[in-house]
């Protein structure tokens, strides 16, 4: 069961960012310190787990035959590596040994690193939510041994604390039950069971899906927004990228300026607040305050990527160099801090580190990025300092009101957050723009460079298909938008990475995980579909026919795989598993889209693309089985939204006739990515290349140059307006 525990000692992961796993591994073992059966798991997550004195099994079919066979009850443990509520419950529960000795007398003890697992962890985040209102990580669920739920929490503290029971008080009282009346478990688990099924499988009927819809979502979307501090709703405040693309989209249909400005100035406060790190680049993953400013310190891949794309989109709406240069502190954070050495990126780093080396066990929300004055200005020259704490608002003792915090125990420290303005200050210090901007440029470099000298969070170096599709549709479009080579060599080596370590051309699978040389998981529905949208933006990026190749093969196996032939839209999963509770078929838009959302639009873009007619019936008939959903709550689909904004248009169709290697082909391209549309589809039908053309674009194969020169038809549903190589006429349109 631990043969793989020498491993850990004698090499380590090619892959690894920062070591901390495998050192802490590799300390375990030295010290003689025995691990449970999680050692030979990849997930940084489960391998955080590996020396706790409870005997966890990873989730398995042999899991799941233990606790039938020995009529035990399960308990389900779910998170991953980046979580700071986890770390507080594995050092105060799991790591207890009398806790531990009670588990596993009590249970078979499952744990489940979510970003492997989505599809179970969407099961049973379905069934907390049933149970207890609200959902999150940790989560800790109780399951008959036929899996089906019957009570669930979050974090459960090791003592009793105001009325409610602690862990091993819970436990107790559970095994207790179960030994006098398990039927009543049973009992509870099909109640649950059925609510889950419920809630999944109801048909929605068919009703109509027209701007209507979209009209619904914004007037809610309005009632929610904090005109005072922007964004949307109460703390913790999510950024919520998807409501910027739904409100961009939103303004280009309706010209509806309140949309724009939502989310206009919504990523203006954000860029500004302590959600953003000032002084690495990337953005944590929400705030604690109403006002941005002290964050939830872990940093998510998707959310990387999907701030990417709004920012982007505000630059194409605003041509404001403020957005464009948020973009590029994003994306260049990702490539420095995100990218493994063979191209694919890493999902998230964690919330919490080491306060110092000497210790490495005392660990700390927040304690990479926090600051004292005093550190400030022993690293800055008496100047620069002043700049910097006016700006930043640092202060002597601190500048976090502990009452906002996740959790009080900010002591004289100050998040860097954005105070004044560089207008302000330069009114205020009487200097230059240019010498304050270089102060400031100077500032977060000298504290950068002192910030590494502490100890680095840990980062889940485990490289998801899903997530990575989404990163590769963030640099696509940066480098469509701002022309720097960098950001589509990310995107390639990234996409290149996919198809030769995650998926499997003899037997046409894609994998979820890969990690440490291991490609492991059948993908899931959103691994197609989020992997799908980014070749095609690699598509409209480069024009290569390799990436609309593959983007076209992997919808086809998707197809196969997840859609439901019956009552329409996708499964989440693919094939039936014993080891899965139930199938189910995700739209609602959380912190990731859903894969059903992703999928349909990719629909309709390639439909457009290749005139592939029955994609786009597809594309329509998930849709018509999501219309009475979309109708109840579009606020909660707003991805989804995106796919009828585009069903419901006639689409532009650009196709250029032309060379990549003729100049102006590039000037008008560039022209065309200038502008913010939505609902579009770029072509390149080069003449030269007439076998491609006809396999991919058959209808675009009349297109061609006139007069020998670069040549642009815009067209919709497949009828276009006279051809155009004059880039003023072009402007002209496309700024219309």
């Amino acid at each position: 069961m631990l043969n793989n525990s020498q491993s850990f000692l004698d090499s380590d992961s090619e892959n690894y960012h920062k070591g901390e796993i495998q050192d802490i591994i590799k300390l375990h073992l030295r010290n003689g310190d025995k691990p449970n059966r999680l050692i030979n798991e990849k997930s940084p997550y489960l391998l955080q787990h590996a020396f706790n004195p409870v005997d966890w099994f990873p989730w398995s079919e042999s899991a799941l035959e233990n606790a039938q066979s020995k009529n035990k009850l399960i308990f389900l443990s779910i998170g991953y590596s980046t979580c700071y509520w986890c770390h507080v419950m594995e050092r105060e529960v799991f790591e207890n040994e009398k806790i531990a000795s009670l588990m596993n007398e009590y249970f078979i003890n499952i744990k489940v690193d979510r970003e492997e697992h989505p599809e179970i962890d969407r099961i049973y985040m379905k069934a907390l939510t049933g149970i207890s209102g609200s959902g999150g990580w940790p989560m800790s669920m109780f399951l008959t041994p036929d899996l089906k739920p019957f009570y669930g929490a979050t974090y459960i503290p090791p003592t009793s604390w105001q009325g409610n029971l602690g862990f091993p008080e819970l436990i107790k009282e559970i095994h207790n039950q179960w030994l006098l009346v398990p039927e009543k478990f049973y009992d509870s688990g099909k109640k649950v069971f059925d609510f889950i099924k419920g809630n999944i499988y109801q048909k929605t009927g068919e009703l109509s899906l027209d701007e209507t819809v979209l009209t619904n979502a914004f007037n809610k979307i309005e009632d929610n927004f904090d005109r005072v501090h922007k964004g949307f709703g109460n703390a913790p405040k999510f950024p919520r990228p998807m409501l910027f693309n739904f409100l961009f989209r939103y303004y280009r249909r309706f010209g509806e300026e309140k949309s724009k400005f939502m989310a206009l100035d919504t990523l203006k406060e954000i860029a500004n607040g302590g959600i953003r790190d000032h002084i690495g680049g990337g953005f944590h993953r929400y705030a604690t305050d109403v006002n941005w400013r002290i964050p939830h310190f872990e940093k998510m891949l998707y959310d990387q990527a999907q701030l990417s794309n709004s920012y982007l989109d505000a630059f194409q709406i605003t041509h404001e160099d403020f957005y464009s240069s948020i973009a590029i502190d994003i994306l260049n954070f990702t490539i420095s801090e995100m990218t493994s050495s063979e191209g694919g990126f890493y999902s998230a780093i964690d919330a919490e580190s080491a306060v110092d080396f000497s210790n490495s066990n005392l660990k700390k929300e927040g304690a990479y990025y926090l600051w004292g004055k005093s550190e400030i200005d022993k690293n800055l020259t008496k100047e620069e300092s002043d700049i910097f704490c006016y700006i930043y608002g640092i202060k002597e003792h601190g500048n976090i009101n502990n009452s906002t915090s996740i959790h009080a125990d900010f002591n004289d420290e100050n998040i860097v957050y954005q105070l004044h303005s560089i207008e302000e200050t330069l009114n205020h210090f009487d200097l230059s723009k240019k010498r304050v901007k270089d102060l400031v440029t100077s500032c977060k470099s000298k504290l950068l460079l002192k910030r590494r000298e502490h100890p680095y969070p840990h980062v889940d170096d485990k490289i998801l298909t899903s997530w990575n599709g989404l990163m590769i549709s963030a640099f696509a479009n940066a480098y469509k938008i701002i022309r720097d080579e960098r950001y589509l060599i990310a995107a390639e080596r990234s996409a290149d990475f996919i198809l030769n370590k995650l998926f499997d051309q003899k037997n046409n699978i894609l994998f979820r995980r890969y990690r440490d040389g291991e490609a492991k998981f059948e993908g899931v529905l959103e691994d197609y579909a989020f992997f799908i949208c980014g070749l095609i933006d690699l598509y409209e990026s480069t024009f290569s026919y390799k990436w609309i190749k593959f983007a076209i093969e992997l919808t086809a196996i998707q197809i196969n795989l997840f859609y439901d032939d019956i009552n329409h839209g996708f499964f989440d999963t693919s094939r039936d598993n014993e080891t899965i509770l139930i199938k189910t078929k995700e739209w609602v838009d959380n912190a990731e889209p859903s894969g059903n959302s992703v999928a349909i639009l990719n629909l309709l873009r390639l439909a457009q693309m290749t005139d592939n007619r029955k994609w786009e019936e597809i594309a329509g008939k998930s849709l018509t089985y999501f219309s009475k959903i979309i109708n109840q709550y579009p606020d909660a689909m707003v991805c989804m939204l995106g796919a009828i904004d585009f069903s419901i248009t006639k689409p532009k169709q650009i196709i250029v006739a032309g060379s990549l290697q003729d100049p102006l082909t590039l000037e008008i391209l560039e022209l065309i990515n200038h502008y913010y549309i939505p609902n579009k589809i770029v072509l390149l039908v080069d003449n030269s290349d007439k076998k491609n053309n006809e396999s991919f674009f058959p209808y675009a194969i009349d297109y061609n140059k006139k007069d020998n020169k670069t040549t642009v038809y815009i067209c919709e549903d497949y009828r276009c307006n006279l051809p155009i190589s004059d880039k003023n006429e072009i402007e002209e349109i496309l700024s219309k």
